[in-house]
């Protein structure tokens, strides 16, 4: 036990459960309408784009978040727009995306720097990657998506269940559907740190399916969502340290057995 609460006294482990509990509320909450609206894979194509943007900014010595996030956020508009718009619709426009990518980031590490560290917490994640000047940016970018989520929930929630309907009604649909990509693109790449960019898609789509076997309202599935979200990745953050295991695959491995468990009570 001494062990135990030895662990919080190290300031990485700190900064790590702090905003990582950010970053897993921001992504539980946006992630039940991702999963209802069928967008749930929009989080793996922005991850791989956000790593090429962060291999891209490694490469050029420059702020990685200074360039991941308006890159991220672009590529998410864009995203949207040619899905609804292009001839090329959903899950295939998300896949050229992101293996172009992820291909580009790829290129760029082997004819520059290589695969170092600092490239590979990109890809895997790691705790010790996140800095004091990170970790403010990304408690104050964190705390603005989950206030713009509170402020607009009752417009996401009418645009997540029948957009036809709010669109008929008035409700600019097109907009909230752009603010629901914007705030995923900036969660992705505030966790892209710690659970790194093959992982990150986990913390979106886990948290929201375990919520859906347990509760039927949307207020009821947001709430158990974000609860799962925050509880695993503080199990997943203390394994990973006792069991000296990757950060990430720690997290995604407590959010799978919580799934496991929620899909055995939710039968019952």
């Amino acid at each position: 036990m001494s062990e135990f609460w030895h662990l919080f006294s190290f300031h990485f482990m700190q900064r790590a459960l702090i905003v990582g509990g950010l970053i897993s509320l921001c992504a539980a909450l946006l992630g039940v309408s991702l999963v209802l609206k069928r967008y749930s894979m929009i989080g793996d194509g922005l991850s791989h784009v956000g790593f090429g943007a962060l291999a891209i900014a490694s490469a050029l010595h420059v702020a990685p978040l200074a360039v991941a996030v308006p890159v991220v956020v672009l590529t998410a508009v864009l995203l949207l727009r040619l899905s609804q718009n292009g001839k090329i619709k959903g899950d295939a426009m998300i896949a050229i995306i992101s293996s172009s990518a992820l291909a580009i980031g790829v290129i760029c590490v082997s004819v520059t720097t290589g695969m170092n560290t600092e490239v590979s917490s990109y890809m895997f994640g790691s705790v010790l990657s996140l800095s004091r000047a990170d970790a403010i940016l990304s408690g104050i970018l964190s705390a603005a998506v989950l206030l713009l989520f509170v402020l607009f929930y009752p417009r996401l929630f009418a645009v997540t269940f029948d957009e036809t309907f709010s669109k008929a009604t008035g409700t600019r649909t097109e907009l909230y559907n752009t603010l629901l990509a914007v705030l995923t693109a900036i969660t992705v790449v505030l966790g892209m740190r710690m659970m790194g960019a093959l992982l990150i898609s986990s913390l979106i789509i886990f948290p929201a399916l375990s919520a859906m076997r347990l509760c039927r309202s949307f207020k009821r599935v947001v709430i158990c969502a974000a609860c799962v979200s925050l509880a695993c990745f503080v199990i997943g953050v203390i394994a990973s340290y006792f069991l000296e295991t990757p950060t990430g695959a720690s997290v995604v491995a407590a959010n799978l057995l919580c799934f496991c468990a929620c899909c055995l009570i939710g039968k019952k």
